[in-house]
């Protein structure tokens, strides 16, 4: 847990260029910086996709941080510790229910948003809805 208040993940650190890693004589210096590398140079990704990635731990942390300020260290201890305990238990009624971990949906907050796979969970590998068979199936 990084003590941040930041609401937004920071951007994605960025490699040594051969402008940083230039000696006196405008070349790459291989014998401190290791070998040039034109791969790590050339960024071919936005940072957008590194800021999505990292938002829900970044707005996890948040929340962790601002429970330390205000009620101390236990608070996001224990809630880690809880955290941690259910996504280690193993659930009796497994077999019998859909695969899902609403315990941990409530101790990361998520117990108040709808989502897709809230919704569609399991319809991809569900029967077909073929309505013309099932009316062949009853006679009509």
């Amino acid at each position: 847990m990084d003590p941040s208040l930041r609401i937004v993940p920071a951007n994605a650190t960025k490699s040594a260029s051969i402008k940083d890693t230039a000696n006196s004589l405008g070349l790459h210096d291989s014998l401190r910086y290791g070998p040039r590398s034109l791969a790590a140079e050339v960024q071919t990704e936005g940072g957008l996709k590194g800021r999505l990635e990292n938002w829900e731990a970044t707005q996890d942390n948040a929340k962790l941080t601002l429970q330390r300020n205000i009620y101390g260290m236990h608070a996001p201890m224990r809630l880690l510790m809880e955290r941690k305990i259910v996504t280690q238990g193993k659930n009796p009624f497994a077999d019998a229910m859909a695969p899902s971990n609403l315990h941990l949906d409530i101790l990361m907050g998520r117990d108040e948003s709808i989502e897709p796979a809230d919704i569609f969970l399991g319809m991809e590998s569900g029967p077909p809805l073929d309505i013309q068979e099932e009316l062949r199936k009853k006679g009509m």
